[in-house]
């Protein structure tokens, strides 16, 4: 009664190998585990995007500005604000999924991307057009000039500076919901 009984092996003419036991009742095989949301990369990668498109807009400026109108350069402005936007809800949908913090974290992200590309590239063009002294003394004389300048100084350009912020974050927020949805 303590053992079974003997059982010859089976029928193996090609020297296979033998087959695994059948799983016990009730038995499932391992399944893959799904994927989560990772907001703080979703952060840390949606902010160097944002670097990134903020450094080419600024190259861009400093390339450009001797021969740029103010009507460019608020149609470069808006243009940039939406691609940060979007360089930036791409990157948050893609590791952030479907996390709310994410997306609200990318839409700061974008708007102060777009307010730093601006104030950024004023700092770029005194200090080619004026050298170090220059920049010096522009710092010295009106520390928030450049967020002066970002704002508008005639009374008629404030709109476009909100807009920015505005085209920013709505880019940032929508992408990031779309492609974080889509990857659930």
């Amino acid at each position: 009664m303590g053992q079974p009984p003997y059982q010859p092996p089976p029928f193996n003419p090609y020297n296979q190998a033998p087959l695994p036991p059948p799983p016990a009742p009730g038995w499932l095989p391992p399944q893959p585990q799904a994927r989560r949301a990772n907001p703080v990369g979703a952060f840390f990668l949606a902010l160097v995007g944002s670097f990134v498109v903020t450094g080419l807009y600024c190259a861009v400026i400093w390339l450009s500005y001797q021969e740029l109108t103010p009507d460019w350069g608020n149609l470069l402005y808006l243009v940039h604000a939406v691609v940060n936007g979007a360089v930036v809800g791409l990157l948050t949908g893609l590791v952030g999924r479907d996390s709310g913090g994410a997306r609200v974290a990318a839409a700061v992200i974008a708007a102060l991307g777009a307010f730093f590309a601006v104030v950024d590239s004023i700092l770029l063009v005194v200090l080619d057009s004026a050298g170090m002294h220059g920049l010096e003394s522009y710092l010295r004389y009106d520390r928030l000039g450049p967020v002066k300048a970002w704002w508008g100084a005639h009374g008629d350009t404030e709109w476009l500076a909100v807009l920015g912020l505005v085209l920013a974050a709505s880019a940032a927020w929508l992408l990031a919901y779309l492609v974080g949805r889509r990857r659930r």
